[in-house]
């Protein structure tokens, strides 16, 4: 298969953190950035602009200082999220989900990277060409 085009950039980090209060308020009063969107009350999604922090509520105490959750790049259309996810697969990348619609109307899938953090490949339908 060739090789899909580029990504057009990273979109997003996502964090999970224990206390979703304080960080709102640390990222939204004292670093300026806006509720992009907030679907429950344990995922908020804050923007400055053209990007993207995710905070997720941890259901667990979170151990160790990573809390990293995954990275996300932007895709041109779905269907290269699609050649995309083939492409990796043929590289024997690990992929964690298969592709799939979001209720925002994105379509992504996630995989590892070679030391196990985990990329979500994404298209977003209000940023992507």
């Amino acid at each position: 298969m060739p090789t899909p085009l580029p990504t057009l950039g990273l979109h997003h980090v996502a964090l999970n953190v224990s206390d979703l209060k304080a960080c709102l308020h640390f990222y939204v009063d004292l670093l300026g950035m806006t509720i992009q969107w907030q679907p429950d009350e344990d995922n908020v999604y804050l923007t400055s602009g053209n990007d993207n922090l995710a905070l997720h509520r941890s259901a667990d105490n979170i151990k160790g200082p990573q809390h990293l959750d995954h990275i996300g790049f932007f895709i041109e259309s779905p269907a290269e999220v699609d050649k995309w996810y083939t492409f990796l697969r043929e590289h024997q990348i690990t992929l964690k989900t298969s592709p799939r619609n979001h209720r925002d109307g994105a379509y992504s899938f996630y995989c590892l990277d070679p030391d196990g953090n985990t990329v979500q490949l994404i298209y977003y339908p209000s940023y992507s060409k």
